[in-house]
Formats: C-alpha cells, sequence, structure tokens
C-alpha cells in the first residue's frame, strides 16, 4: 500500500493488518504476536497514518536510548513499551527504528473475561508515543518471557485453556507495566519535580494575567498540552508526586487564587468567580464551600 492518501487507513480486522504488512496470516484472529523486523514490505509501502479496531502493545529494541536531564540520566536504554487501545490514530515517524515485536489483541478476545471489564483501569494505553515505558534489562527479560508464552500458546495445539492461558500472560505484562511506569515516574523524579513547577507557574500565570477572565477554567488538556505531556501521563505522574490528579491540582490552585483576591480585593463574589474562569458564579460558590467547609462571603467576613 503507497502514501497516495493522507486519510488514516482503519484496520477493523488483525488479518487485515498483517495483509498490509506482508506477515502471515495470524494464527488467531484476535490475536497475534510478531517479529517487526519480518515485515515483508518497506516502509515506504505502509500508509501514513492509520487506525485499529484493537488493542496494540509494542515492544521496541530502542526508544532513544538513555534521556539526559540536567546532569542525570534517567531512563533506561534497554528498550520500551508503547500501548495503544482501539481507534486511537497512529503514525509511522520517517525516522522510527521498527525492531521488536507487537502484540495485537481485538477487544472481542476479552469481551466475556474479568480484563474486558478492567482494560480501562490502565492509563498507559492514552500515553502520547515520547512517553513510552523505558525498560531496565531485568524488566525486559520479564516482559519477554510473557511475550514468548503466549506465542508458545499460540504455536500449540489450541484447547479448552488456551485463551485463559493467553490472557493470564497479557494481564501480567499490564500488571508488571503499572509497577514498571511507577518506578519510572520515581527515577525521574528530578525532572518530574521540574514539570510540577512549570504546571504551578502555568497556573499561576493563568489566572494573574487574566487569561481565565477571557478562556474560562483551565482545563487539564490545556496544562498537558503546554508540558507537552498527554492528559492521562500528567496526571497519573501528579498522583505518583502528590497524590493528586491534573483536575484536582487545578482545584486547589483556584481556591488558593480565590482566597487571596477575596482576602485582598473589594470585587463581589460574583466578580471573583468571573475573574476565575467561572461561567456561573453559582458554580464557583458550590466548589469554594466544598473545598473548605465556608462560603466566599463567609470566609471573606472572617477577615472583619
Amino acid at each position: 500500500m503507497k502514501k497516495d492518501d493522507d486519510k488514516p487507513v482503519l484496520f477493523n480486522s488483525i488479518s487485515d493488518l498483517h495483509r498490509v504488512l506482508g506477515l502471515p496470516k495470524p494464527l488467531h484472529p484476535l490475536i497475534s504476536l510478531n517479529d517487526n523486523s519480518k515485515m515483508g514490505v518497506s516502509r515506504d509501502q505502509l500508509p501514513k497514518s492509520f487506525l485499529l479496531n484493537y488493542y496494540k502493545i509494542s515492544y521496541k529494541k530502542s526508544t532513544g536510548g538513555k534521556i539526559k536531564y540536567g546532569q542525570n540520566y534517567y531512563d533506561f536504554d534497554e528498550g520500551g513499551l508503547v500501548f495503544t487501545a482501539p481507534n486511537q490514530l497512529l503514525a509511522i515517524a520517517d525516522d522510527s527504528e521498527y525492531y521488536g515485536f507487537t502484540l495485537l489483541f481485538h477487544p472481542d478476545l476479552i469481551r466475556n473475561h474479568a480484563l474486558g471489564r478492567t482494560i480501562k483501569q490502565y492509563g498507559f494505553f492514552s500515553y502520547a508515543a515520547h512517553e513510552a515505558l523505558h525498560l531496565s534489562d531485568k524488566e525486559r527479560s520479564i516482559i519477554l518471557s510473557l511475550f514468548e508464552n503466549i506465542d508458545g500458546e499460540l504455536q500449540s495445539q489450541m484447547d479448552d485453556f488456551t485463551q485463559d492461558v493467553i490472557l493470564s500472560q497479557i494481564e501480567l505484562i499490564l500488571n508488571y507495566s503499572n509497577r514498571f511506569y511507577k518506578r519510572q515516574f520515581l527515577t525521574r523524579k528530578a525532572v518530574n519535580h521540574d514539570l510540577l513547577s512549570k504546571m504551578e507557574e502555568l497556573l499561576d500565570a493563568y489566572f494573574d494575567d487574566d487569561t481565565a477572565l477571557v478562556k474560562g477554567l483551565p482545563t487539564v488538556q490545556y496544562l498537558a498540552d503546554s508540558l507537552s505531556l498527554s492528559p492521562h501521563y500528567l496526571s497519573d505522574l501528579l498522583r505518583s508526586l502528590t497524590g493528586q490528579n491534573a483536575q484536582q491540582h487545578i482545584h486547589a490552585k483556584l481556591i488558593e487564587k480565590a482566597k487571596e483576591v477575596l482576602a485582598g480585593s473589594a470585587l463581589t463574589v460574583a466578580e471573583v468567580a468571573y475573574k476565575l474562569g467561572f461561567e456561573h458564579p453559582q458554580s464557583f460558590s458550590k466548589l469554594f464551600k466544598n473545598k473548605t467547609q465556608q462560603t466566599p462571603l463567609a470566609y471573606r467576613e472572617s477577615f472583619n
């Protein structure tokens, strides 16, 4: 397939993708595990962008190596994992390396299994590609051994237990990935604290220069875009550092700024609400009371 059309190509079945990639027909219609180096087509024959109607977990032998922040290196260079959920827009960068393994599995494979109910809890399926899970040598061995177990099941004679065994291996990959991402947040603690400081500066500026009055309340998407992160990654990172997600941080900053204005100005409660970006003063009063157990007016009167 040539990149003659910029419109994303939708792949509803794993078999369709295998055919475009020049790979053999999958051994199971709802799941496949492939060595990326064995694709039977060159990269310029692939669609420029595409949508998969199934989950994808890719192990890349290189994710750019170690990354330097300040005077320290924080990430490992033993490769990493990238996760995508169904119908996320994907694109192949011209300079990307395509060596490693890719696990594909259709939502129908897990629909009547416990994993079908819990898979949305794994937020890293919504992380951006540059927020890949960087693996240590030990972590890499664990993940590749689970891939090997899945491949062994697919290559063997299938029986009544095959699907349950495969899904157990996928669950292990996801649970280990949760653990490894937690480690990644910790090993990059210095740069993550820098990001936290930048986020505080963004919120301070947003309220201090009256951007809120013009554009409304700051959103998680606004913060994530400003910090070049995905919203889910930002919230998970903040939760690992402070115990609060991005929306809770926005609310905390709102209350902090509201207290400053209420205590230090003669603006009415409605004017304070509009200054902070609220469309309706009642929404501001409700949030303020929920967070402080006082109405804005009662808080102001406590200074008199």
